[in-house]
């Protein structure tokens, strides 16, 4: 048992190292960022991917092997906040894939060590078309870096791999460097969420962002709904009817209240006298509401960001006319 506590703490510092020294890198490349050459270098290559952008022209991002795999989420990442961007591979590219790129748009190519032959031979093409080629790696002195308008030096001083051979830390600080370059174009060119959900319309967050109260809650029929002078015996009958934890009080379609089952259970204490209850002594006045145009987020938001957490929300409009009625359970199942 000893032994197996001593190998299980081993474990966890192997993978603490790991973590640490690749966490390192980051910290290391953003205060590189923050003095010398590098951040001026990063400035005037987000100043060209943003000409290139505005020209409607797209960012073709290449590499091969371990950061071909990179480039595919970075041109991903990209596109998914609102920069056009696509992936290249470099072999395929010298076998015609090339013809996809167009004199106004703009190469980020990555290779650790800048001799990728692929991409050595790649480049100069882009060159002929009059397309500039941003690189990133981790060898200013290669032949990749020589061919490049503008480089930004990824390199880190070790992978995290015990005999610094696996593309670990280098890949892991290109990936960031990659959202970093994302999220900046994503922040100078304002794509907001409402831009972020409509293109993401199957994903979770694209349904968070773009769904309605309208479109969750409950209504018409579905809905109970009594007077204020209903009997309480009334209230149980048609909240177990509907079945949606909440019963709506209302006076001409004008919400005066909402009995909730935890109210019919609270209200139990009178006991014999329960049933001599009304609605109007055991609703809660003048509710929580949201509107039908509400976005669903903040509606979960309106529910969840309180003290004591609500789970029924009454729908009403601009004048207090009911609507409907919002579970927090049909928001959760949603998002």
């Amino acid at each position: 048992m000893e032994n197996m506590g001593q190998q299980t703490a081993e474990i966890i510092l192997k993978a603490i190292r790991v973590l640490e020294v690749e966490s390192t890198a980051i910290s290391e490349f953003s205060g590189r960022l923050q003095k010398g050459p590098v951040g001026a270098l990063f400035l005037k290559a987000i100043q060209y991917f943003q000409e290139v952008l505005d020209r409607h022209g797209k960012i073709i991002v290449t590499g091969l092997g371990k950061s071909g795999k990179v480039g595919q989420k970075i041109a991903a990442t990209l596109c998914s906040t609102g920069s056009l961007a696509v992936y290249l591979h470099p072999t395929e590219g010298l076998h015609g894939d090339i013809g996809l790129v167009r004199s106004s748009d703009i190469i980020l190519a990555l290779s650790y060590t800048g001799n990728t032959e692929e991409l050595v031979r790649l480049v100069p093409s882009f060159k002929q078309m009059g397309v500039r080629v941003i690189g990133l790696g981790g060898n200013s002195h290669s032949s990749l870096a020589s061919l490049c308008d503008l480089w930004i030096d990824a390199s880190v001083p070790s992978e995290a791999c015990p005999y610094n051979l696996v593309p670990t830390t280098s890949t892991t600080l290109a990936l960031a460097i990659g959202d970093a370059i994302a999220i900046t174009l994503m922040q100078l060119r304002g794509f907001d969420s409402q831009a972020f959900a409509e293109n993401h319309p199957g994903g979770s967050l694209g349904r968070r962002l773009s769904l309605k109260v309208e479109d969750l809650m409950h209504s018409g029929d579905a809905v109970a709904v009594v007077g204020s002078d209903a009997s309480m015996e009334e209230v149980v009958i048609v909240s177990t009817q509907k079945k949606l934890g909440a019963v709506l009080v209302v006076q001409q379609n004008y919400l005066l209240g909402i009995i909730t089952d935890g109210d019919i259970r609270r209200s139990l204490k009178h006991r014999e006298k329960f049933f001599q209850l009304q609605a109007k002594d055991v609703m809660v006045s003048q509710p929580i509401t949201a509107l039908p145009d509400m976005k669903a987020d903040a509606a979960l938001q309106l529910m969840e960001d309180r003290p004591s957490q609500i789970s029924v929300l009454p729908v009403v409009d601009g004048q207090g006319r009911w609507k409907g009625l919002l579970r927090i359970h049909d928001l959760v199942r949603s998002f």
